[in-house]
């Protein structure tokens, strides 16, 4: 009896060691892939990246200001991003939350338009995963977060019809978008010359009548931008101040504006 209970008590014992062993080998080799993406990504970085948003991504590389915008005798500078405060303005997940995998991704391959955020689509899927995990080590905010839920555009069918921009054109007034983007949504409200961003820079309100929105102009875009915000900068999230369907609205009347209305 008692040997039986022995060879049981090994066995299990036997197990456990054999868990322990495979579960640090996981651990070990998933720890040194990490360190060969994060050592890959960086030297793609030094290639690619460092001449704008510098050594330590703190944003001050020798390009420090892309390039500058001049109206009504004010100038405002765009700048690369600072990616050591892990703050990012085009994310598919609520204010105030890191960006989705998903959203780094597609800004490396398609970049900014209307910045100086070029296309890397010459960069391959797993080079870009890996100076993903690179620039991830310049903020201590992808480790100590845990990630948030992306947000989803379902665009309704009267999205863009005449009745939808009338009621999205009493939103832009109701929610002094106006302040800001100005009557026409030509970037030149009556706070445009005072807005700064989170690093204390001067911006410059959106002009909607310019053409491309630097997210992208599709309607599921504009509906993000409006539902996520744009952190670090005077956009806010409405996603708690307005309805879903009011910002849809508020979306058909930013596209006629655009002149992409029916």
């Amino acid at each position: 009896m008692e040997e039986s209970i022995i060879k049981r008590r090994g066995v299990v014992l036997l197990f456990g060691f054999i868990v322990l062993a495979l579960t640090s080998a996981a651990l070990m080799f998933s720890g040194n892939a990490y360190a060969a993406d994060v050592e890959s990504g960086k030297k793609i970085y030094q290639k690619y990246c460092v001449i704008c948003h510098g050594d330590k991504g703190d944003g001050k590389g020798l390009i420090g200001v892309i390039h500058r915008v001049e109206k009504s005798g004010l100038t405002w500078g765009v700048y690369p991003r600072d990616f050591t405060v892990g703050v990012f303005k085009f994310r598919s997940t609520p204010t105030g939350c890191l960006p989705a995998e998903e959203d780094l991704l597609r800004i490396i391959a398609n970049g900014i338009p209307r910045s100086g955020m070029p296309s890397h689509e010459d960069i391959s899927p797993s080079d870009r995963k890996a100076v993903i995990s690179y620039i991830k080590t310049f903020s201590p905010r992808w480790v100590e977060e845990d990630s948030c839920d992306t947000i989803t555009a379902k665009k309704p069918q009267w999205v863009g019809s005449e009745e939808s921009v009338m009621k999205g054109e009493k939103v832009f007034k109701d929610m002094k978008c106006f302040e800001c983007h100005g009557y026409q949504g030509e970037g030149d409200g009556p706070k445009a010359g005072e807005l700064k961003d989170d690093w204390g820079d001067k911006i410059l309100p959106f002009n909607f009548t310019s053409g491309t929105l630097k997210r992208g102009s599709s309607p599921e875009n504009v509906y993000i931008t409006f539902t996520t915000g744009l952190d670090g900068t005077g956009m806010p999230s409405y996603e708690d101040s307005l309805k879903e369907e009011d910002r849809w609205h508020l979306v058909s009347y930013t596209l006629k504006l655009m002149g992409q209305g029916k």
